[in-house]
């Protein structure tokens, strides 16, 4: 037996305070009710009152709940096995998190609309392999190359301005740690594609000696220019970035270098803009033209969900709990 989102369960830990706190409203209410009247009197006081009831109630509630969050876990047992067949390309996304990627010249800024753009490319692609390299000064994998998209949302999520300690914008670094990706990634006949999304401002490193690589192992470039040549200034919790002379730091779109490194790959550049990322754009131009891998046919260990059985329970306990009434039938 294996869950298959086991981090859910622990939701069960939060009935055990519910419970208690739901356990002392009920004698609360029932030592109120004992100052203000004999336990003898309550018949006739009040009719059809049961604390025992309101026990059975929320007993009944908090185990309906505990099976939905048991059915969300999404238990699994079983399992057959199925030949399957992946068809898809091989995809590295190397995201600038220097700092001027907060500018708010598109907003909310820079890197906010980048991720949403990400996020809307995952839903076109089918059996696509995608990975993520963060950088700025220096570059890190984020993410291998996979085809669990969930997983990769999850990691995209985590990327932040300033998750790459080095300041300032090395694209070398970028596009050369994406390279190495591939190399550490199962081998593929599938093109190979290098999303680079950056505003090329206050860039180091000179991409133009990855040319020759990249070209020899096949590899495209579709780069992505995020801001505006007019620019804007990059504010951050701690106030507006400052250079050393402690003048305003204004960014703008440097799109020169991304133009250059678009054109030597065969790929293409894209400007964005508000409501047009651009990564549509790549897609449809780019990415759906490009040859699928299809690789060879494997067996794969394919378990069968059992969750339903847990939700059907918590409905019928949801519906046995709303159909007790609080308080005793009074008897004519």
């Amino acid at each position: 037996m294996k869950w298959h989102n086991p981090d859910i369960l622990l939701w069960l830990t939060a009935l055990i305070p519910l419970l208690i706190a739901a356990s002392l409203l009920i004698r609360a209410r029932t030592r109120r009710l004992t100052r203000l009247a004999n336990p003898e009197l309550w018949r006739v006081m009040m009719p059809g009152y049961s604390p025992r009831r309101q026990w059975v109630k929320n007993f009944i509630r908090a185990f309906a709940i505990a099976l939905a969050i048991l059915a969300l876990a999404r238990p699994q047992w079983g399992f057959r096995m199925e030949k399957v067949r992946q068809r898809g390309l091989s995809i590295i996304v190397a995201l600038d998190t220097s700092k001027s990627m907060l500018a708010q010249d598109i907003k909310p800024n820079r890197l906010q609309q980048a991720k949403w753009g990400i996020r809307d490319l995952l839903g076109r692609l089918k059996g696509d392999r995608i990975g993520l390299v963060a950088f700025s000064g220096s570059a890190f994998l984020q993410c291998p190359t996979t085809i669990d998209y969930a997983a990769f949302a999850m990691m995209l999520d985590d990327v932040y301005a300033g998750i790459v300690p080095e300041g300032g914008t090395d694209l070398y670094n970028a596009l050369n740690t994406a390279i190495d990706s591939f190399e550490k990634s199962e081998e593929s006949a599938a093109d190979k594609v290098i999303i680079l999304i950056s505003d090329g401002e206050g860039h180091t490193g000179d991409p133009q000696e990855l040319f020759p690589r990249l070209k020899e192992e096949g590899i495209r470039v579709f780069t992505i220019g995020v801001g505006t040549q007019t620019g804007e200034l990059i504010q951050t919790s701690d106030g507006f970035v400052k250079d050393e002379n402690g003048n305003v730091v204004k960014s703008s779109l440097n799109e020169s270098v991304l133009k250059q490194i678009a054109i030597e790959t065969d790929g293409f550049y894209v400007r964005s803009a508000p409501g047009d990322f651009g990564l549509e754009r790549v897609y449809e131009q780019g990415l759906a033209q490009l040859q699928r891998d299809e690789s060879e046919e494997r067996i794969s260990k394919i378990w069968t969900e059992r969750f339903q059985g847990f939700l059907a329970a918590s409905l019928l306990l949801i519906a046995v709990e709303a159909a007790i009434r609080p308080s005793k039938k009074e008897s004519r």
